[in-house]
């Protein structure tokens, strides 16, 4: 049987997507060249993802989910007496995992990058969990006593906004310079200053 006498699941075309836009980038790759690849009319394709944009978008967001949800939420879950340095390591856990997919997963992080262009629910989505991670590490420092704060989830959100110039794909382009870590360890240094507990 083949598989356009079968129903094809979701997984199976983001499969087959993801494929096809790491071999011709996310500017040639068509929903043709999936259904090629699936062996199937590119109507079956759009039986589940009305267009282009739309099967870009869901590759997008099971790649977001898979390379920084989840790893982040494994640092989340970590123990640590320390929640200041808990936080550093989270916060550098993103800016490491973006800026190394940026170097070794060019295609895909070129889509996130247009994704985040042209599709702002998507990326909310992305950003409010982020936000809600550094908040349940911020919320646990102030129990702790070692973070001074009083609204939680602004604070989570001015870090996220304060560190964006090393994890937004707007700045990739800087990543590269020398100066970068150096410039990310003072932010840091700044941030610390104000909401540790001395």
């Amino acid at each position: 049987m083949t598989k356009s006498q079968t129903i094809l699941t979701k997984t199976q075309i983001l499969d087959a997507a993801e494929e096809t836009l790491r071999r011709f980038g996310p500017d040639k790759a068509s929903v043709t060249d999936v259904a090629k690849l699936l062996h199937v009319s590119h109507g079956t394709i759009y039986r589940h993802y009305e267009n282009k944009a739309a099967l870009k978008e869901a590759v997008t967001e099971r790649w977001l989910e898979e390379k920084i949800i989840t790893p982040l939420t494994e640092v989340l879950n970590r123990t640590s007496p320390n929640k200041c340095d808990h936080l550093k390591i989270y916060i550098g856990h993103l800016i490491e995992l973006k800026q190394r997919y940026a170097r070794t997963d060019k295609e895909m992080f070129k889509m996130y990058a247009e994704v985040t262009e042209q599709s702002a629910n998507l990326i909310k989505h992305h950003v409010r969990i982020i936000i809600e991670q550094l908040s349940t590490l911020i919320a646990s420092g102030r129990l702790n006593g070692e973070i001074a704060v009083t609204d939680v989830s602004t604070l989570a959100e001015t870090i996220f906004m304060a560190t964006s110039r090393f994890h937004h794909p707007a700045h990739a382009y800087e990543w590269e310079n020398e100066d970068c870590e150096t410039n990310f360890t003072n932010v840091w240094d700044l941030i610390l200053r104000a909401i540790a507990i001395k």
